[in-house]
């Protein structure tokens, strides 16, 4: 919760200002009961009409200011809550942005999405109400309890008697509690995931007849979440009928002395009315303060999530620079990697590949494709050997250079509910003869030209207003619009027949010209044009070389062109 608190230190002067208005509207609210009995016992017997008028107006005086100040000390109150949460989130979000992929592994994006959003929620709430509740319950409580004191010590007693059973109760159940939310908060995360899987994969679920399984597999998690959300409430929900049950005890005292000494003349009926009206400011000051310690339990289980994550250390930091003199553009250099530190993804990979030319890299699923290219932009660092662009090693490049020397294109990507122009510009702010040009060359410029609003046909989410095919051209033509030093292809044109695969691939080489390559495809008929073809098997290169190269000497690569293109 410290980490978290921070936050609110640029707000100080605010605050301070703002508990002042806070205080001097409670000091109104506690001036209140005093003032009645003080009417009922001394001015009413008097039957001065000046003096009943003029404590009722300061009565009303009093009521004002204290509304006045608590709705300012109030909205004060929720702007700090408000700012500190936006730096939270900003904090947050920058954070995540920066994780490295095994990082994103080990917290998993549903928990991450949590923190982001249910998080920062619940410190928005606790900031809040900690000012606004967390300053006048405890004065309403402390000053009920002195006033009484001075009204009448004796009934006071019998109230002061019940208040440490209270804070007793209250502790013992908010140290229970903040565990039970975290194991709660473990659980929600777990349901966002599940229904995150479900949603995105909803057609291949209802396409083999899976609905009824995964909607056990959600009731599963679902239970489980509402077995903690269970155990949670079970341990709050007594907090507050134990409250009143000792308070409705000692009012109940408090009546019947109070009854006994104005029959004995020992004290008098306006005290008494006073004395009750305070007890109900102090019975109300004390659920106030049980609701603090409640949500306190959530928002500590939150802020400890939060700060993981703002506390989670750069694994990997930028290094000494580590340049050699080459002519060559990309450089492997024995690189083997693995994702659970046990076995290798990737085994000794040394391979390079010039300026403008391209690469083609074929494997079956799991051979350490796609790991190939993580590596070379710096997802993941490698385990052994060394990954160079340009003579540099990639570790020792800042990633917002690193990156920009990048066009990727992925299989399934991310399209925005935006413009068609817009999703290839990708906020880039790129002039329209660079975004046509790149539409051209993805061979997306027919169909784009086709839709009654060309480049500003707007797309719903996820594009599903738009074929496969035309999803991996914008995808491929959102690539191509940055003029890349260096362009990924990731199976980004499965989707595409042969002929318009590789008019894609002409006006690549011809447009972008000294635009390094590198194709990742499961087609032969993608990369028998490639520079230089990389075959991998079980994360080891098991064949390279051209085209005509590999039929001669690699048989994996042999056996697949056989397959997929009856060659022999």
């Amino acid at each position: 919760m410290r980490r978290i608190l921070s936050y609110i230190r640029p707000y100080l002067r605010r605050m301070g200002i703002g508990l002042l208005i806070k205080f001097t509207g409670t000091i109104m609210d506690l001036a209140l009961p005093w003032c009645l009995a003080y009417m009922i016992d001394d001015v009413v017997p008097l039957k001065d009409r000046e003096q009943i008028y003029l404590w009722g107006g300061m009565m009303l005086a009093f009521s004002a200011i204290a509304v006045i100040n608590n709705i300012a000390a109030n909205r004060m109150a929720s702007r700090v809550a408000r700012d500190a949460t936006r730096n939270i989130r900003h904090d947050l979000y920058s954070r995540i942005s920066m994780l490295s992929c095994r990082q994103y592994d080990d917290v998993t994006i549903p928990s991450l999405i949590s923190r982001l959003t249910s998080d920062t929620y619940n410190m928005n709430r606790m900031l809040g109400m900690m000012q606004r509740i967390g300053v006048r319950a405890p004065i309403l409580l402390l000053g009920g309890v002195t006033v009484t004191l001075i009204l009448d010590a004796r009934l006071s007693l019998v109230l002061l008697c019940t208040l440490p059973l209270i804070g007793l109760g209250i502790v013992l159940i908010s140290r229970k509690g903040i565990p039970l939310y975290s194991k709660l908060q473990r659980s929600g995360d777990k349901m966002v995931r599940t229904v995150r899987d479900n949603v995105t994969g909803i057609r291949v679920i209802k396409a083999l007849s899976k609905t009824e399984h995964e909607r056990s597999r959600f009731e599963s998690v679902n239970n489980e979440v509402v077995k903690a959300e269970k155990k949670a409430g079970m341990v709050m929900a007594a907090t507050n009928p134990l409250m009143n049950m000792l308070l409705n005890v000692g009012l109940t005292f408090v009546i019947v002395t109070g009854a006994f000494l104005v029959q004995d003349g020992i004290s008098e009926p306006g005290k008494i009315i006073a004395f009750l009206t305070y007890f109900t400011i102090i019975l109300n000051a004390m659920l106030s303060i049980n609701r603090i310690f409640v949500m306190y339990s959530q928002a500590s289980a939150s802020a400890k999530r939060i700060a993981e994550v703002l506390d989670t250390p750069f694994d990997m930091p930028l290094r000494e620079a580590d340049s050699i003199t080459t002519q060559d553009h990309i450089r492997f250099e024995n690189v083997s990697f693995s994702y659970n530190n046990v076995q290798d993804s990737l085994t000794d990979i040394d391979f390079t590949l010039g300026h403008g030319e391209t690469l083609g890299v074929m494997g079956a699923t799991g051979s350490g494709k796609t790991t190939l290219i993580l590596l070379l932009q710096r997802f993941y660092e490698a385990s052994k050997g060394t990954v160079r662009i340009d003579g540099r090693n990639v570790n020792c490049i800042p990633g917002d250079e690193l990156h920009t020397m990048f066009g990727i294109a992925f299989q399934s990507d991310t399209l925005f509910a935006d413009t068609i122009r817009e999703n290839i510009d990708f906020g880039r702010g790129l002039p329209m003869e660079r975004i046509e040009l790149a539409a051209r060359c993805a061979q997306a410029y027919e169909f784009i030209s086709s839709l009654p609003d060309g480049y500003n046909h707007m797309l719903t989410s996820k594009a599903t207003n738009l074929s496969g095919g035309q999803k991996q051209r914008l995808l491929i033509a959102r690539a191509l619009a940055g003029s890349p030093k260096i362009l990924i292809l990731d199976d980004s044109s499965s989707a595409l027949d042969y002929r318009t695969d590789a008019a894609m691939r002409q006006a690549v080489r011809e447009s972008f010209p000294d635009t390094t390559t590198i194709l990742i495809a499961q087609r032969v008929s993608s990369v028998r044009h490639a520079d230089k073809i990389i075959m991998l098997d079980e994360g080891r290169i098991v064949g390279i070389g051209s085209h005509e190269q590999l039929m001669h000497t690699c048989p994996v690569y042999r056996e697949t062109a056989r397959t997929q293109m009856g060659v022999e």
